[in-house]
């Protein structure tokens, strides 16, 4: 008889971009995403962060101040990160788990790479013009995206 108490993809997959997150080095938002083809394996992974090449001690972390000051014109997005690291040819109809919801910025990447669906742990930056920008352009690229809907479970992990 098997196991029954068994995670389902959407857990098992948005476990895996949470634990992606955990390698950002940014101390206010973290974010993890994991690329998926259409039959469930893992195409790429990606959190936030500086490029390559950037060190994460020399340039800034900073949410306020001036723009050179702060991280948002230096951190590459987890998703992009995931679409630069694939190693692959095609991603066409594959979905991506996020633990954010992607900007503008990302979500005009995402559509370009042929991604069709975006499972996503929060929208809390729902209310910007990035997020609303980001939906018109899913729901005109007819891309899907949804929620993740947590099991409510526990997973310990010891590394």
């Amino acid at each position: 008889m098997k196991r029954e108490d068994y995670i389902s993809w959407d857990t098992y997959f948005m476990g895996i971009a949470t634990l992606s997150a955990k390698r950002s080095k940014d101390p206010s938002t973290s974010v993890g995403a994991c690329i998926v083809s259409q039959d469930n394996k893992i195409l790429s992974l990606g959190y936030n962060g500086m490029p390559r090449g950037c060190s994460d001690d020399e340039y800034p972390w900073e949410r306020d101040g001036d723009p050179m000051d702060t991280k948002y014109l230096f951190v590459c997005h987890a998703e992009l990160n995931a679409l630069l690291n694939y190693s692959g040819t095609n991603m066409e109809g594959a979905k991506i788990y996020t633990t954010l919801f992607p900007c503008n910025e990302c979500t005009k990447a995402l559509i370009q790479a042929g991604i069709k669906e975006i499972i996503y742990y929060s929208d809390k930056y729902k209310d910007t013009d990035s997020v609303k920008a980001s939906k018109r352009m899913m729901h005109s690229a007819k891309i899907k995206f949804r929620e993740y809907q947590p099991e409510h479970r526990e997973i310990t992990l010891k590394l």
